[in-house]
């Protein structure tokens, strides 16, 4: 009779690393953080496209799945199948030399596959991940440092949508009419919270390290960490409350060119603007 070698029986009982472990757990909280932000939404609310910068929250549940599939399983999974053939460009953003992609003013329109379809994609790439973590020490280790890094990076790109998402839905639910609130109201403090006073914290400038620096994620973009010359600056000990910005807009914050840098002043008077988006008057 066959069998296998006692270093075979010794690779089949390890248990994943302590790396990949801290992994999962993070992944689990990270799928788990967009799932939970889309809740509150019918799927009506998902398809929603309410600008061109903007894209529906449905896109955004599938599009972070797609690129642990993409990026991930397909490359790093043994024996990985695909959960749809047409979801490798369907939900493509701008990665253009994996091929072809739809039009981003277009994701509105996807009114399929059904938000039930997405969320059990969403569930197979999932079950994915974890079968990788589960036998990420099959892999040799150049190939199992790179799978876990790209899972992390997916993990970053995936917070960046849920970002995105809660941007989108606010604008999406902000066009609509009726004024649809996203979840419902929570209960009122009763005194309210005692506004701080305002103070200045001053930095004298000089040399200093900016950018990313050691073995943690960083995009691209934060690094490598360099000496840059900063002027003497103040800045204040905390953010504006609402109020203070309503006493700014009543002293005529919107008509003094002198409080506007000059890109920012042309904005206020091509466009209109009287107050901070989603501010309203209240109605009478």
């Amino acid at each position: 009779m066959g069998g296998i070698s006692i270093e075979e029986k010794g690779a089949v009982a390890r248990k994943p690393g302590k790396a990949a472990e801290q992994l999962r757990q993070s992944f689990r909280e990270v799928r788990g953080a967009t799932k939970a932000l889309c809740a509150p939404l019918s799927s009506e609310d998902q398809m929603v496209q309410s600008c061109a910068e903007a894209s529906p929250a449905k896109w955004h549940l599938a599009h972070t799945s797609w690129f642990f599939e993409t990026f991930v399983l397909r490359e790093f999974l043994p024996g990985y199948r695909e959960f749809h053939p047409d979801f490798g460009w369907l939900f493509n953003s701008y990665y253009n030399a994996l091929g072809d992609h739809p039009e981003k003013r277009l994701r509105s329109s996807f009114a399929r596959p059904a938000s039930s379809e997405i969320y059990a994609y969403r569930k197979h790439v999932e079950e994915g991940v974890e079968r990788l973590l589960d036998e990420e020490f099959k892999l040799g280790e150049e190939a199992r440092r790179e799978a876990l890094g790209r899972i992390a990076m997916g993990m970053h790109h995936e917070q960046q949508h849920q970002e995105l998402i809660a941007t989108d839905i606010k604008h999406a639910l902000w066009t609509n009419p009726l004024r649809t609130p996203y979840a419902a109201a929570m209960p009122q403090r009763s005194g309210g919270r005692q506004k701080q006073e305002m103070g200045w914290i001053g930095h004298p400038g000089g040399l200093v390290d900016i950018g990313h620096g050691g073995a943690s994620f960083a995009f691209d973009n934060e690094s490598p960490r360099h000496t840059v010359f900063l002027q003497p600056f103040e800045i204040a000990s905390r953010p504006i409350t609402c109020g203070e910005y309503l006493e700014f807009m009543s002293d005529g914050g919107y008509e003094r060119p002198e409080l506007w840098l000059s890109d920012g002043w042309d904005a206020v008077r091509a466009a209109g603007w009287q107050a901070p988006l989603y501010w309203e008057r209240p109605r009478r």
